[in-house]
């Protein structure tokens, strides 16, 4: 069946006090739950320059993580994720109508991969990314909801030049804005020793994709390299809140697909 262990560390970084990012789990109470429902990870950035980004981010998590147990056993999850992410949204909307929030405005990223069987689907909205780390190479799963990113789509600027532009970080989508929101959702078909990190701009502003491959493939704790990725970001410079979740894919448990619901495959 499928086993996976996973690590996690966030820092504040070395300019701001409070720490806008948000990070949160549902690890399966048993083998039949693990194939019923599966692993969820996610990771939210609150939107800095907002009011409560902190609230936002922790919104977002709580609900995708808390929805997620209480999903239909076997729901197909390349369906239910963006609907989990569309509650998230619809939570951190409804928090600035709070009588305590009132007049506040509040807006996070959200980056989701829940696991089943041999699949990873990842939903995200934002600038929150997830990578995939194989054979000592790392792939960007996500593709960033920025302004940059949609004029790198259309020609107008480079690669190299979205990495310098002071427009990096502006976001075209977040949770909480808007009453509805559109995540991206993608599929993977998951090989044992695959590693997922999902991760907060301030990680992946300063850690090219080769360097993280080399942190996360070595032979270590789990925990220990999470740490060891957010503290060579901070070290790098640590004006942001960073932060980061390591997962591990142990083993897979290939399965079939008939009439929507899954079944074995003879080993």
């Amino acid at each position: 069946m499928l086993d996976v262990v996973f690590g996690q560390a966030s820092d504040p970084g070395k300019v701001r006090t409070n720490n806008e990012d948000s990070m949160a789990s549902f690890i399966p109470s048993s083998r039949g739950q693990a194939r019923s429902h599966g692993f969820l990870f996610c990771v939210a950035d609150g939107v800095g320059g907002m009011d409560l980004g902190e609230v936002a981010s922790s919104t977002a998590v709580t609900v995708m993580t808390e929805e997620f147990g209480k999903a239909q056993p076997g729901a197909m999850l390349i369906s239910l994720l963006p609907r989990l992410v569309q509650s998230a949204n619809s939570a951190v909307h409804d928090r600035t109508l709070a009588p305590e929030f009132r007049g506040k405005k509040m807006a996070t990223t959200l980056v989701a991969c829940a696991l089943r069987h041999d699949q990873a689907i990842v939903s995200h909205v934002g600038d929150s990314r997830c990578y995939l780390v194989r054979s000592g190479t790392a792939r960007q799963i996500t593709q960033d909801h920025t302004w940059v990113n949609e004029q790198r789509k259309l020609g107008l600027i480079s690669a190299a030049e979205i990495a310098e532009s002071e427009s990096r970080h502006v976001l075209i989508r977040s949770l909480g804005p808007e009453m509805f929101v559109s995540p991206d959702t993608t599929a993977i078909t998951l090989q044992p020793e695959d590693v997922l990190v999902l991760c907060s701009d301030g990680l992946h502003d300063e850690l090219k994709p080769e360097e993280m491959a080399g942190i996360v493939s070595q032979h270590r704790n789990i925990e220990e390299i999470a740490n060891e990725l957010v503290a060579r970001a901070v070290q790098i410079d640590g004006n942001d809140n960073t932060t980061a979740q390591v997962i591990r894919v142990r083993s897979v448990e290939q399965v079939g697909m008939y009439r929507g619901r899954p079944y074995r495959l003879p080993s």
